[in-house]
Parts: structure tokens; C-alpha cells; sequence
């Protein structure tokens, strides 16, 4: 994922590249855990997605991997990457159940309710070659 779909920034300053495309993730559903400037947009921190978060945020009333229509989703499996609702990270991350984080993706308004250092220490690598 290397398309710059904005001009927004992601949580180590540089730009917000795009997080996921199949399945099609962010709030406005264009790959981007971007704001665009509206208020209240909170799918800010883009994750891969493991079974054990899956079943964490189904136990805890968020059911993400059941495909839903209305919400344009075909329901997430582990390894998806996903722009996650910030407030739904830290619950995750408080519970020790938080998914890796790709921090080039994850739009810097997520700083307002984490650090960066525990951002980082769930942070997603890829794996060389």
C-alpha cells in the first residue's frame, strides 16, 4: 500500500498512505483511515487483524467478521488490514488484545488518545523479501 490518498499526516509525521484495499476499509470506504477534515471520524488506526482481536471485539459487542451489507462489509479474517476505530484500539491495547498497527497508515489524530510509543510496540513490520 503506497498510494497517498491525501494530504493528511500518519502518527510519525510523514504522509498518510493507505491502509487497505480489499477488503475496502476507512470510514468513507476509499482505503484511507483519513478524515478528510470532518468532524467525529474516528476509524483512525490502521490494523492487521488477528483471530484473537477478532474474537476479543466480538465478545465485546463488535462483531467484525460477520459480513454486514449496510455497513459495506464483508466481514474481516486475520491478516486484513483495517482502519479500526481509535477507541476500540485502546480498549483492545488496555486488554492486551490490541492488533499490530501499520503506523505509516494510521492517521496522527490517533496521538490525542495513545502515545506513540505504544503505538510503535505493536507496530506491524513486513517481513523482509
Amino acid at each position: 500500500m503506497s498510494a497517498i490518498p491525501s494530504l493528511e499526516k500518519n502518527v510519525l509525521g510523514g504522509p498518510l498512505l493507505a491502509c487497505g484495499y480489499d477488503p475496502l476499509t476507512g470510514f468513507f470506504r476509499d482505503g484511507c483511515c483519513a478524515t478528510r477534515g470532518a468532524q467525529g471520524v474516528a476509524h483512525l488506526v490502521c490494523v492487521k487483524v488477528t483471530e484473537e482481536f477478532l474474537e476479543f471485539s466480538r465478545a465485546h459487542g463488535n462483531d467484525l467478521s460477520t459480513p454486514r451489507s449496510e455497513m459495506r462489509s464483508h466481514g474481516l479474517k486475520p491478516g486484513d488490514r483495517w482502519c479500526l476505530h481509535v477507541l476500540r484500539w485502546v480498549e483492545a491495547w488496555e486488554a492486551g488484545q490490541a492488533p499490530k498497527v501499520v503506523l505509516e497508515a494510521t492517521h496522527e489524530a490517533t496521538l490525542a488518545y495513545c502515545k506513540l510509543e505504544d503505538l510503535k510496540a505493536y507496530a506491524w513490520r513486513a517481513k523482509p523479501g
